[in-house]
């Protein structure tokens, strides 16, 4: 899933055709820039996660808690989960692709399950399609119930991926359901020691049966990922430790999947991570634009860049922004591009004229600080979600600082 509203596209072909006029090595080096935001926000698509343990170990939970709304069918005492298949999750703020099958070992039979053995079904699935992922459920009291054939199974799959496209994929174990543990009554955040120390128990027993085995894991992250909902619509919960495992599954991520990654699981640390590389990107991308001797030329190309900048951000954050609504928000902090702007920058590019050496580096200084503070304004706003008039202030003082 790309950006629905095209804009962002536009501005890259126009900083790619821009690019051509830079001079060699700032031209290859901003676009590899571009390249990247390119990957990052134009060719975004759903993660896709493979997901399997045995039955109620709460993969279905795990699936709403990181989508934070209700979009998997949780089975109270039999396998809701049929056929070992592909299936797209879709929510408020965009997809994922889940390959869920019947519980390891499971002896119940749903409707649509296949006969034979589940490994077999996976491997079909996996030969089909990828996945980015891979997140191993085991309950926290039962990370040492005999889970030897289960954690086979895994290392199996991340050797048949490895085989099949080449892909070393990362799997991620997760304890779940820790709010099971002694004492129940004790709530998130788990400020227990009693507590803590059985969840500590949990994840050094599953730890060791990972080092015995070959399954090559990344991290044990303990979780719990209760809710219960009423006309579908979350009324309690016991979320806990979720934006860990966000965090950790986005960063294990190929690039072009981390952006729908971070807008579903919301977490605004890992946002405003995917949202610096942008900032950095753009950055540098403006800083080469502006280096160019020919003056006032980069005025058009380095407010495009900004505004993609300020859209791809927006994306990031869960918002569908035009090229409209980024020059309102450029307004909104005093950054506009009306007639001061314009003649400050042309007074800079004259400056770049007639004293080519030291004003292409002032000018490139300047776009460089000035996109990064624009960014940063915007990474405020959207994702850390900051008033605009606190913003605002931030941004004329940071701007001020830096004699813009």
């Amino acid at each position: 899933m790309a950006l629905e509203n095209r804009p962002t596209q536009e501005i890259i072909e126009l900083l790619l055709h821009t690019l051509e006029r830079l001079p060699e090595p700032l031209r290859e080096k901003a676009r590899e820039e571009v390249m990247k935001v390119k990957e990052l926000l134009l060719d975004t698509r759903p993660p896709r996660i493979m997901i399997i343990g045995r039955r109620g170990a709460g993969k279905s939970s795990l699936i709403n808690a990181i989508f934070d709304e209700k979009v998997a069918v949780t089975g109270a005492v039999l396998s809701e989960t049929g056929a070992a298949e592909w299936h797209t999750f879709s929510g408020k703020k965009g997809s994922m692709r889940i390959l869920d099958t019947r519980g390891i070992g499971d002896l119940s039979r749903p409707d649509g399950a296949e006969d034979g053995d589940a490994l077999d079904a996976l491997k079909r699935e996996v030969a089909r399609e990828c996945p980015d992922a891979l997140l191993f459920c085991c309950k926290a009291k039962e990370v040492d119930a005999q889970i030897a054939h289960d954690l086979e199974v895994v290392s199996r799959l991340a050797a048949f991926t490895m085989k099949k496209h080449n892909y070393r994929l990362p799997v991620v174990a997760v304890v779940t359901q820790v709010d099971e543990l002694d004492p129940k009554r004790i709530k998130p955040p788990y400020a227990d020691d009693e507590k803590q120390a059985h969840i500590s128990t949990a994840v050094e027993a599953l730890e060791r049966a990972l080092l015995v085995s070959e399954v090559p894991s990344m991290r044990v992250i303990p979780t719990s990922a209760y809710a219960e909902y009423r006309d579908g619509q979350r009324v309690d919960d016991d979320y806990w430790n979720i934006e860990t495992l966000v965090e950790y599954l986005t960063e294990m991520l190929p690039t072009s999947a981390q952006c729908q990654m971070a807008r579903l699981g919301a977490v605004k640390k890992v946002q405003g991570k995917l949202a610096r590389v942008v900032v950095g990107s753009t950055a540098a991308i403006c800083g080469a634009i502006a280096a160019t001797p020919i003056p006032v030329a980069d005025l058009i190309p380095i407010t495009s860049a900004q505004i993609a900048m300020i859209i791809g951000i927006g994306y990031i954050a869960g918002r569908e922004l035009s090229k409209e609504n980024a020059l309102e928000f450029l307004g909104a902090l005093g950054a506009n591009v009306g007639a001061g702007f314009l003649l400050r920058e042309a007074a800079r590019a004259l400056i770049k004229y007639v004293f080519p050496a030291a004003g292409e580096v002032v000018s490139s200084g300047v776009a460089i600080a000035g996109t990064w503070a624009i960014g940063e304004a915007a990474i405020r706003y959207f994702i850390e979600g900051l008033p605009i008039e606190e913003v605002k202030q931030r941004f004329l003082k940071k701007r001020e600082c830096a004699g813009s």
